[in-house]
């Protein structure tokens, strides 16, 4: 897990809202794509689509999963997370092709794209900060986060203060909210904060 490439995604999501982008892109991995469907979860993204170079079409960044298709997605990118994506195809039933986004073969040319929200001219992400460093990883237990989403400090971390903040922690389960990690009674490596 490289923590040095999540700092650039933190700096370039805060810039992108700042500059009222309406869609944005970062490089596709596993922490990322688990990390965008969480912000996606949480309401800060409208829509997490995986394509190549080129945006992708607008009828696909207008689509909104409803809150199960999000839940059987997110148990499909346990393991292999490219494949909740769609890529070209054949129809099974005549010999025309689905029109569906391309998805470049080579892994060096895939894209995350992302769609990104607004309320009230306002951005929604408007903050996004890294808490564990390349060279000081932070480790919390269960009760440690408990104090943070109360609003206290615990091992070096500040307590979630801000209206509608959300902190990210990578446990043995995946990306979770930290509120859920309270919730399971479990731990892990907190990775950023997002108001």
């Amino acid at each position: 897990m490289s923590l040095v490439n999540l700092a650039h995604v933190c700096s370039h999501l805060q810039n992108a809202s700042k500059a009222r982008l309406g869609v944005t892109s970062i490089p596709v991995s596993k922490l990322h794509v688990r990390l965008m469907l969480g912000l996606q979860k949480e309401g800060f993204l409208s829509s997490v689509t995986l394509g190549g170079t080129t945006p992708p079409k607008p009828f696909i960044l207008q689509k909104q999963p409803h809150p199960e298709e999000l839940e059987k997605m997110a148990d499909t990118l346990k393991e292999e997370p490219w494949n909740a994506y769609p890529v070209e195809r054949q129809n099974p039933l005549g010999k025309e092709k689905v029109h569906v986004e391309h998805v470049p073969s080579n892994p060096a040319r895939r894209r995350l794209w992302l769609g990104l929200k607004y309320w009230n001219n306002e951005p929604v992400l408007r903050n996004m900060k890294l808490i564990s460093k390349p060279t000081r990883r932070i480790w919390l237990n269960s009760e440690d986060l408990g104090k943070i989403t109360r609003s206290r400090e615990a091992g070096f971390v500040k307590g979630l203060t801000h209206p509608g903040e959300c902190m990210f922690v990578t446990t043995d389960r995946g990306i979770l909210e930290a509120r859920e990690c309270v919730e399971r009674r479990i731990g892990g490596m907190v990775l950023c904060r997002v108001w």
